[in-house]
This record gives C-alpha cells, sequence and structure tokens, in this order.
C-alpha cells in the first residue's frame, strides 16, 4: 500500500515501446529501448546524408572536376608565360652581355694595337733619340708618365722608356669579369660598371694620345734644334769666310699638296729629325776639319797676325802668325785633327809640328822645346803635339801659332772667333 501511495504521489512508471507482430496464429512482440531507437534513428539519418551527399558528388563531380582541371590550366599558363618571359629576359641580358664583350674585346685589342705602335716606335727612336742627344745635346726627358685616369689604369711611357698601360681584370680573352659589369649598377650613382669601363678606355686613349703627341712634339722639337745648330755654324763659318759646302737650303721644293695620313705623321717626323741629324753632322765635320780650337787656351797673345816691328831687327816685317805667351814646359795642343807633315827643326821656327788637316788648310807650331810626334801620325783635336819653349828665333818662351791655306798664311784670329761662337754647338 505504501508503495502503490508513493507511486500516486511521485507519478506513473514510463514503460518502454512495446512493438507486436500478429501472424496468423503467432503473435510476436519486440521490446524497444530508448537509446536503441536513438541510435537506429541516428544511424538512418547518416545513411540518408551520406545518401545525398554521394549523390551530390556523383551529380557534382563533372563540374569539380572542369572547375578543377580550368584552375590547373590557368595556373599552368601562368607558369608558362612567366618562364617565357624570364627566358626572353635572359635573351635579352645575355645579347647585351656578348655585345658588350664584343665591344670590350674590339677596345682592348685597339689598345694592345696602340701600345704595340708605341713600342714599335721606341724601338725606332732608341738610336734616333741617343745620336740626337749626342748631336744636339738636348736629350730627351725620361721618366716622363701619363696622368692616371683612376685607380684601375695606369699609362707610361716617354720618349726614352717603352709605353705600357694595365686595365684592371680587363683582357681581350675574360669575359667574365665585363659581363658581370654589365649587369651590376653602382648603388651611389646608378652607374653601371660598363660606363665606368668606357669612361676608363676613353681616359686611356686621351692618355696614349698624349703620348704619341709628347713624341711627335719632341721630335719636332729635336729637328728644329738640329736645323737652327747647323745654320748657326754654318753661318758663322760663312761670316768669317771660310768654306763650307752643306745643303741646307730646304726652300728649292715643289709638288703638289698631297693631305697627309694621321698614321704616316709619325714617320714623317721622323724622317725630317733624321735630315736634321745628318744635315747638323755633315756641319759639324766640316767645322772640325777646320782649325778652330785654341792651342794655347787661357793665355795672352804677345803678338797678333800682321804687320809689326821685328823684336830682333826693330824693321817692319810680316807676323804670320799669332804668339801666345806660355812658359817653356807647357802642353801644346793640336787645333784640329789631321796629319804630321813636318816634326823638327825648321830655321827660325826652331822646333816646329806641322800638320795638315785636309781642304789645303794646316796649322804650324813654333819655337817649341820638345817635340812628342812623328811625321805620318794622325792627330786629334786637343792631342799634345810637344812643350812650348824658346828655340829658333826667340826672345822668350811662348808658343807660335799659325794657320796656313793653300800655304798662304791666314789670321788665325778669324778661326779663334768663329771656333768661340760653335764650341757650344760642337
Amino acid at each position: 500500500m505504501k508503495q502503490t501511495g508513493q507511486s500516486a504521489v511521485f507519478g506513473r512508471r514510463k514503460e518502454p515501446h512495446t512493438v507486436i507482430i500478429a501472424r496468423g496464429n503467432e503473435i510476436r512482440h519486440f521490446t524497444i529501448r530508448p537509446w536503441l531507437a536513438a541510435f537506429i534513428g541516428s544511424a538512418l539519418a547518416a545513411i540518408a546524408i551520406g545518401y545525398l551527399l554521394a549523390t551530390s558528388y556523383l551529380v557534382l563531380r563533372d563540374d569539380l572536376i572542369g572547375a578543377t582541371t580550368a584552375r590547373q590550366a590557368r595556373m599552368q599558363q601562368a607558369y608558362e608565360d612567366r618562364i617565357s618571359a624570364l627566358r626572353a629576359q635572359v635573351d635579352r641580358i645575355t645579347s647585351r652581355q656578348l655585345l658588350d664583350q664584343q665591344l670590350m674585346e674590339t677596345k682592348v685589342s685597339e689598345l694592345l694595337a696602340r701600345q704595340t705602335q708605341l713600342s714599335e716606335r721606341h724601338g725606332r727612336l732608341g738610336p734616333i733619340l741617343e745620336r740626337a742627344e749626342n748631336e744636339v745635346g738636348d736629350a730627351p726627358a725620361a721618366g716622363a708618365a701619363a696622368p692616371k685616369p683612376d685607380g684601375r689604369a695606369e699609362v707610361t711611357g716617354s720618349l726614352s722608356q717603352s709605353p705600357n698601360y694595365s686595365v684592371a681584370s680587363l683582357g681581350a680573352s675574360d669575359t667574365r669579369p665585363f659581363s658581370l659589369w654589365s649587369t651590376r649598377s653602382d648603388p651611389l650613382d646608378g652607374e653601371t660598371a660598363a660606363d665606368r669601363a668606357d669612361k676608363l678606355f676613353v681616359s686611356i686613349n686621351a692618355s696614349l694620345k698624349a703620348i704619341e703627341n709628347q713624341q711627335l712634339s719632341r721630335i719636332t722639337t729635336l729637328a728644329d734644334n738640329a736645323y737652327k745648330n747647323a745654320d748657326a755654324i754654318a753661318q758663322a763659318l760663312e761670316a768669317a769666310g771660310l768654306p763650307v759646302d752643306s745643303e741646307l737650303d730646304k726652300s728649292d721644293v715643289g709638288g703638289p699638296l698631297v693631305p697627309l695620313d694621321p698614321s704616316m705623321a709619325f714617320d714623317g717626323k721622323v724622317k725630317e729629325l733624321d735630315e736634321a741629324l745628318d744635315a747638323l753632322d755633315q756641319v759639324k765635320k766640316e767645322a772640325r776639319k777646320l782649325p778652330l780650337a785654341n792651342p794655347a787656351p787661357g793665355h795672352t797673345v804677345t803678338s797678333p797676325f800682321g804687320v809689326r816691328t821685328d823684336p830682333i831687327l826693330g824693321s817692319a816685317a810680316l807676323h804670320t802668325g799669332m804668339d801666345f805667351r806660355a812658359p817653356i814646359g807647357m802642353p801644346a795642343k793640336v787645333t784640329a785633327a789631321g796629319t804630321v807633315t813636318r816634326a823638327g827643326w825648321a830655321g827660325g821656327y826652331g822646333r816646329m809640328v806641322e800638320v795638315d788637316h785636309g781642304n789645303g788648310f794646316a796649322t804650324r807650331y813654333g819655337h817649341l822645346s820638345e817635340i812628342d810626334v812623328a811625321v805620318g801620325q794622325k792627330l786629334a783635336v786637343g792631342d799634345v803635339i810637344g812643350k812650348t819653349g824658346s828655340s829658333g828665333r826667340s826672345t822668350g818662351p811662348h808658343l807660335h801659332y799659325e794657320v796656313r791655306h793653300d800655304g798662304e798664311a791666314v789670321d788665325p784670329l778669324r778661326f779663334l772667333t768663329v771656333g768661340k761662337k760653335v764650341a757650344q754647338f760642337l
């Protein structure tokens, strides 16, 4: 009774669901638990949803596959376009590098050709400049260097030194540095290394051109000096009435005007310098044949050439030479190259030496105390022929000096005056 009352108070008992199946005389029943019903319902719902999803997939599969294929095609096309653009850019860069490399090789070849030309010129200039130094007495300045265009190039050279240059790491067979330079820029000024290389080549060319101009200018100066020296010697000899056989007059020329090829300018200048040195050498040889030196430099002339009072007889007489005050034993020197024709006692001359200089010129040295040469001996200017004294017809120690042309005595002062004028050129 108590339990019934409690059930009445707290509610009725919930009975499980029962499924009854009647078939003829057979009656079956099943009790369905709530959780089982929930499970079966969930399974059916899942199957339905899966069926719907599968159906939807089968229906929409072709569309999804088509969309995916189209997307992949678009991506592939984009990649191909990008690859084509990159290939085109690489081709442009490669073409530019090849053009830059060809330009660099051309410029380097030009520089090498110019260096070879300057080296050949140096080989030709060496002997002629040495000759010019000896003949003209104006040696070319050595060690002159062209300015450095920048820190990567240097050009050096002079008339007496073979020019050379170096260009960083550039070379006719070096393609890598320049190819890299062509695509690299300076972050500070935006200037590519190729531009800097162009400026470098321009600067080197300017330096080499400066060396060439210096060579031509120096050769021209030496030629002018050689002609001036030859003219000065010839004019001094002619003014003194001395014979000179030279062909310095270049005015009797003519012909059509033909423009000069710049490449031939150097050869023309070298030829001109060579001709000028030949002319100067010819005049010098003729001048050196003349007795122009002083036989007793630094000593006083006690009796000049010409009419004088004879120191022994006291009457007027012709003095055929010049007397130089000189102590006994002072070396007497020949005034020009020649050959000894007389060496011994010669009457009033006392001990006398006569030297033949060619072209009819001869010199005599009298009143010697000692003779140090023999007949037939070859002498050079300045050689000692004996020692001064007072032998023969003399009133005291001195050197009697005569100059004769074709056997006739001429005034030695004329030769000594010319000798002073042309001494700096000889």
